[in-house]
């Protein structure tokens, strides 16, 4: 099986981010991004994805959470995309459900090409530790701005906001490991009757 990493790093003026990625991995997150709960989150989509990942980042935390979250995830969209590379012979779609008490959400996905998120939650909280609970659209945004996939977020229920959010990261984390997952019966054959993604 080739191996399917990359390292991609994102230098502005408002934040310094390097992401590695091994989609092929244990489930093991390394470094951290200077937001905690951001990181929390970060681990249940290594651990629940068995996807590997490396962050290191610094950013204008003086100023609040915003860019260091956004641009983790546009930088984060990067490394997958350039970990996938062509596509062939994945699943390509991916869902799941994941509990957590009384919360419950859905994560579809889909490696389609096409840029799209499409979240229903509303956040029974504005913010959980620090983090502003907006930007958690803002991280998924920039993935699939750059990851160029199709993502559903559906937070079904849930009054604990810590509940919801691990909830939605779990599930994206196990979304995408069907999806990236390689597919045997596809024998390496491009997944799309276009004949490319």
């Amino acid at each position: 099986m080739t191996e399917r990493t990359a390292t991609v790093s994102r230098d502005t003026k408002e934040t310094q981010i390097t992401v590695s990625v091994n989609l092929d991995g244990q489930g093991q997150l390394s470094g951290e991004s200077g937001v905690p709960f951001l990181d929390h989150m970060l681990d249940q989509v290594a651990r629940h994805g068995l996807i590997d990942l490396d962050i290191q980042a610094q950013g204008d935390l003086h100023i609040d959470d915003h860019h260091t979250v956004e641009d983790l995830g546009i930088t984060l969209g990067q490394a997958f995309a350039q970990a996938i590379g062509d596509k062939r012979g994945i699943y390509r779609y991916g869902h799941a459900y994941v509990p957590l008490d009384e919360a419950l959400s859905r994560v579809v996905v889909d490696f389609s090409g096409r840029a799209g998120l499409f979240m229903d939650v509303e956040f029974t909280r504005a913010a959980i530790g620090r983090l502003d609970t907006q930007l958690f659209w803002e991280f998924f945004q920039g993935f699939v701005n750059h990851a160029q996939v199709t993502l559903h977020i559906d937070n079904l229920k849930g009054f604990n906001a810590h509940h919801q959010a691990e909830t939605i990261f779990k599930a994206f984390g196990r979304a995408l490991r069907m999806a990236v997952a390689e597919d045997p019966r596809m024998a390496g054959q491009m997944p799309s009757t276009k004949g490319c993604l």
